[in-house]
């Protein structure tokens, strides 16, 4: 099972500001070190919720960009790229040239946004979420896998859309769709070449929502086996900097010495989950030290 971690790069309240890039680059290059399998980051645009002052967040595909020039062998994810901020056509090409930039390191995760204030202040549409978003993998998906589409909807339009120069993988980069709601699912198996789900600790909710995914591969005639699944799962280290989220839930948020962290990791391992996206909190370089730790554990105990 691989295990990527995510990185910060949105305002933190306990510094007052965003990581500079060369402290993401710097983490970035940590990870690889320590033997992650990937990086990932969020797209968000801002972040404004009642009686809280609107957070900040860096644009994450120019920021993936910087890191697949500062990295060599992590892969680069998005978790996710929220297909409404950007035209889908235009979305495909970049994925096929940041694919060529990374030589072929590039998951191209998506999904349709739910933040409405973020659409609201950069003028974005929010209504018809999932049929936006349907129409948009329609665009998408064969673009980056086989470089041509001609689709005319009632969103987005791509009339005799071709990509050229392609990517260095004839299929593409791998596309990862985060879904939850039974139509999101179903075109998840229609479309996806990995599903995720967030967030958790223990993988208890996870397997409910994939007994969820599965029913929809039925509906669609998909074999499930034909479909990685991916997990979010939160990690957090309380004497490293303050954690705002309770910890008294494990099926929530994993926390406690590397060995119980790396028991976290087995148990989705078990389950035959291809991919676990760590989301350390704090979000700096300590907790990614003992993050690493936990993976070590893990992947000794693992085989």
């Amino acid at each position: 099972m691989k295990v990527g971690v995510v990185l910060p790069i949105g305002e933190n309240a306990e510094t007052g500001r965003a990581p500079a890039y060369r402290e993401v680059r710097d983490l970035a290059r940590g990870a690889e070190a320590a033997g992650f399998d990937a990086v990932w980051l969020y797209d968000h645009l801002l972040y404004r919720f009642p009686e809280k002052p609107t957070a900040g967040v860096w644009e994450c595909w120019t920021m993936l960009t910087a890191l697949a020039e500062a990295t060599e062998r992590v892969e680069l994810g998005t978790i996710v790229l929220c297909t409404a901020f950007r035209n889908p056509a235009v979305l495909a090409k970049m994925a096929a040239t940041l694919d060529e930039v990374s030589g072929g390191r590039l998951i191209l995760g998506l999904g349709a946004g739910w933040h409405q204030p973020e659409f609201d202040a950069f003028g974005l549409p929010f209504d018809h979420k999932a049929g936006r978003f349907e129409e948009a993998l329609a665009i998408i998906v064969p673009l980056v896998r086989e470089g041509k589409v001609d689709f005319r909807g009632e969103y987005y339009s791509a009339p005799d859309c071709e990509i050229r120069p392609r990517g260095p993988r004839p299929g593409g980069p791998p596309v990862l769709v985060a879904s939850f709601g039974p139509r999101m699912l179903r075109l998840t198996a229609r479309h996806a070449d990995s599903w995720n789900s967030a967030w958790f600790g223990r993988p208890t909710r996870f397997i409910e929502r994939r007994a969820a995914l599965e029913a929809a591969c039925a509906e669609e005639g998909r074999d499930p086996a034909t479909l990685e699944t991916t997990a979010g799962v939160l990690v957090a280290f309380p004497d490293l900097g303050p954690v705002a989220m309770p910890l008294d839930d494990p099926d929530r948020v994993l926390t406690g010495t590397a060995e119980e962290i790396a028991a976290g990791l087995r148990a989705y391992d078990e389950l035959g989950v291809g991919h676990v996206i760590v989301s350390p909190t704090p979000n700096n370089a300590a907790a990614q030290a003992r993050l690493a730790e936990a993976v070590d554990r893990y992947r000794g105990g693992a085989g």
